[in-house]
């Protein structure tokens, strides 16, 4: 099975926030300022804090989402700008994934890769925790879709790492 893909900005950008937030580490985080903020909501409403301290909470809560959902994603993007401003050919097959562009190819056995997670945009291959590969189902017909879905879960884990 192969195709050609080209990535697109904004859905990659999605596809960044998606694995942020779903990281166990974030998700703990986000809980913990949010019981925070909800204690501290509830704290200034009885007056037993001052508006001081609930403004902190609610300006460590500001400063979370935007740095899960807009600093993080773009920094990732920026460093691997040229990754994701080529265009690739992928080859899907028993042994493993090819992936080819015009300064080369690299080719990754099947057990180079932990798990997969399926998103509404992309193919989510990942290799450990930190480190995946995005294939955009952009270029994919339904067909190749149903048919990948079938060898990726022969060859892997699906899950969020």
């Amino acid at each position: 099975m192969q195709y050609d893909f080209q990535y697109n900005k904004s859905k990659v950008l999605q596809a960044l926030r998606l694995h942020f937030i779903s990281r166990p580490e974030i998700k703990v985080l986000a809980y913990a300022v949010n019981i925070f903020a909800i204690i501290a909501a509830v704290m200034y409403g009885l007056h037993k804090i001052r508006p001081q301290a609930f403004l902190l909470c609610s300006l460590l809560w500001i400063s979370l989402v935007i740095i899960f959902w807009f600093v993080m994603p773009n920094i990732i993007f920026r460093k691997a700008n040229k990754t994701f401003t080529e265009r690739f050919k992928a080859t899907f097959n028993e042994q493993g994934i090819t992936l080819e562009n015009i300064q080369g190819y690299v080719h990754w056995e099947w057990e180079k890769f932990s798990n997969y997670f399926e998103s509404g945009q992309f193919f989510h291959l990942y290799f450990n925790a930190r480190s995946f590969f995005l294939f955009p189902k952009d270029g994919m017909s339904n067909d190749f879709i149903g048919s990948l879905r079938v060898l990726l879960n022969e060859k892997l884990r699906y899950g969020k790492y």
